[in-house]
């Protein structure tokens, strides 16, 4: 059975301030614990009035503190932005609240526009140093050695779990070179999705973390009790992704009927092209392009990003996707 996983991206709405979109957030993984859920994520996004999550480290602490079991971590840093050091300080603290629970994803890309890359203090050669970035952190979170003399405290010895996270194929060939667990984002960048899980697992070299290679593949999943439930539901995803193609990302919006009367034909195309490997539906439907999905990708792990407006029938979207997925029955 292949595990299923969620990306929250703690969402403000024109109903949901920042506050209700991080109470929202850990709502949602009391359920998918209680759902058989493997782990929540959380990514790292700025100057984004509708996503909360830019303080990262920040909100995983707060998911974490209001589960017991489910994995929390980030999908992921944008290590660029960073100090390796103080993200190996940050997840280590988190690991040491919470023990075996933490995972930390590391992105190269900047997570924002270029004029909050100044405010961040992001220098332009920044994502050329990823490779160098990721061994740094693992290091830290390594045990210290007799003679090191600048220790990542209280990380050292956590051997926090490191992923990488990519939407191309250079992710691909590094995770592979360093034998780390990949994640790819078809949820926003399908394209290249078959291709880069060929690159990392023929690019594959087992490490202490992992011995063979593991892959986790995002997609957008929606599901309600019909198929034309879900589509309407869809439609504020599909408008988001419409917003960012004319430069106002804004607060999420309620669903539409009608998604024509919103976007052009050509903002169609660009939004489809990013959602292509979305699967929406009802329970039937959902289950049918899992199994398309696992049966084309080899996937070890989903990862599942359900924006879904109203909170309570995102509730009810994940419960579906579980009992679709096979890791919830209708009971649970």
């Amino acid at each position: 059975m292949t595990a299923l996983s969620i990306l929250d991206l703690v969402r403000v709405t024109e109903e949901t301030d920042a506050r209700g979109a991080l109470y929202n957030a850990r709502d949602v993984a009391v359920h998918a614990e209680a759902l058989g859920y493997r782990r929540i994520w959380v990514a790292e996004h700025h100057n984004m009035a509708g996503i909360a999550s830019a303080a990262t480290s920040v909100v995983i602490g707060h998911i974490a503190a209001g589960t017991k079991t489910i994995r929390v971590g980030a999908g992921g840093i944008m290590l660029p932005n960073h100090a390796p050091y103080v993200i190996a300080e940050q997840f280590g603290t988190l690991a040491r609240l919470f023990p075996d629970r933490i995972d930390l994803g590391l992105g190269r890309a900047p997570g924002t526009d270029q004029l909050t890359l100044r405010a961040l203090r992001r220098t332009p050669e920044s994502a050329e140093n990823f490779p160098q970035d990721v061994l740094e952190v693992q290091a830290f979170l390594a045990a210290a050695g007799p003679n090191q003399r600048i220790q990542a405290v209280p990380a050292a010895g956590t051997d926090v779990p490191l992923w990488i996270l990519g939407s191309s194929n250079f992710g691909a060939m590094l995770a592979g070179e360093l034998g780390l667990p990949y994640a790819f984002a078809s949820h926003f960048a399908p394209e290249l999705l078959i291709q880069a899980l060929q690159i990392y697992r023929a690019r594959f070299k087992p490490s202490e973390q992992l011995e063979r290679p593991y892959t986790m593949v995002g997609v957008n999943v929606i599901a309600a009790d019909t198929d034309a439930e879900a589509r309407r539901l869809a439609t504020t995803q599909q408008m988001s992704f419409t917003n960012i193609f004319r430069g106002a990302r804004g607060l999420s919006q309620p669903p539409i009927d009608d998604i024509k009367t919103y976007w052009s034909p050509s903002e169609k195309v660009q939004a489809m092209r990013m959602l292509e490997r979305s699967i929406i539906g009802s329970p039937d439907t959902v289950r049918a392009g899992i199994e398309a999905l696992v049966a084309e990708t080899g996937a070890d792990e989903l990862m599942i990003v359900s924006d879904v407006y109203d909170h309570q029938k995102r509730l009810r979207s994940f419960e579906l996707i579980a009992e679709a997925g096979g890791i919830a029955s209708p009971q649970t």
